[in-house]
């Protein structure tokens, strides 16, 4: 009873912040479309369904092509470029923010993108439910010209949530879904992004997940297919590149940021581990922003 009186608070004092947006939204005038094509950080979850067509979109750097039935979903802090206005396009967009996720009555790991891959392929029946799901958000927070109650909105926001976790976790044995290992893997990947910057040792992380370092090797290895050591520092290279494309800072201040007191190995470390200078990272993306 006093978690439903919780939560009922909650409903009342944090409202959702959910946002959906088709192919049959009003299109930006020219001017906003050309400010919307500039790289920026996400600060909510974003969720793309191509229901007809086919379309590109960049994430931190990476072309990622979508047609029928792909979905491609983008977390908060990710740097994100959209495409722009493709003709004949049939398409969903969710977006919705930390605070409307934790009102939500279960967590969906999928968001944690533990297996490494941020598109979900549906067959035909998962396809035509989720397209459903979405109509009904569209039609609910944009056509009825009544307001819905807020616990509706949350619970098709739920019901589309757990339809991806569902199809993103096909291929994995449904016991293994929610094993230790993969609840492991999910802290481990919680820990990164929490202590990126202080670099902490692998000792250290394994200590913390009560884990000996054998044991995390073989759960980063099984899910990520690289060692905890390469998973941190490819996760701190992305986020090197992020800062970079995002908002473009001094080699020293970059080094600083992310937890280097010596910008010169820094330099060194960033040419190491991505096969690029700072200075060539840096001439390619003020070249592609002159395009």
């Amino acid at each position: 009873m006093q978690d439903k009186n919780e939560k009922s608070e909650r409903l009342k004092n944090d409202k959702p912040s959910i946002k959906v947006v088709s192919n049959n939204s009003p299109y930006p005038s020219a001017d906003i479309q050309q400010k919307l094509l500039q790289p920026r950080r996400l600060t909510s979850y974003f969720i793309v369904l191509i229901d007809s067509g086919s379309i590109t979109y960049n994430l931190d750097l990476k072309d990622i092509t979508l047609t029928d039935g792909h979905l491609l979903f983008a977390m908060p802090n990710q740097v994100f470029v959209p495409p722009p206005k493709t003709a004949g396009l049939k398409y969903f967009k969710v977006l919705f923010d930390e605070n409307t996720l934790a009102l939500l009555p279960q967590q969906f790991p999928f968001l944690i993108n533990p297996l490494n891959a941020q598109t979900i392929v549906f067959n035909k029946a998962a396809r035509a439910r989720v397209v459903k799901v979405f109509e009904i958000l569209n039609q609910i927070l944009h056509i009825d010209e009544q307001p819905t109650d807020t616990e509706i909105v949350l619970a098709y926001l739920n019901s589309l949530l757990t339809d991806l976790n569902s199809a993103y976790f096909k291929n994995t044995e449904p016991a293994n879904i929610l094993n230790n290992n993969l609840s492991k893997f999910i802290e481990f990947k919680l820990m990164v992004e929490t202590h990126l910057t202080e670099q902490p040792s692998v000792n250290a992380m394994a200590e913390k997940l009560a884990l000996t370092t054998n044991s995390l090797y073989r759960i980063v290895k099984e899910y990520s297919g690289v060692s905890p050591k390469d998973f941190f520092t490819n996760r701190l290279m992305i986020e090197a590149q992020r800062k970079l494309q995002y908002a473009p800072m001094s080699v020293k201040e970059l080094a600083f940021e992310l937890g280097f007191n010596d910008p010169d190995y820094f330099s060194r470390f960033f040419k190491k581990c991505t096969g690029k200078s700072l200075s060539d990272f840096l001439e390619a993306r003020q070249d592609s922003s002159r395009e």
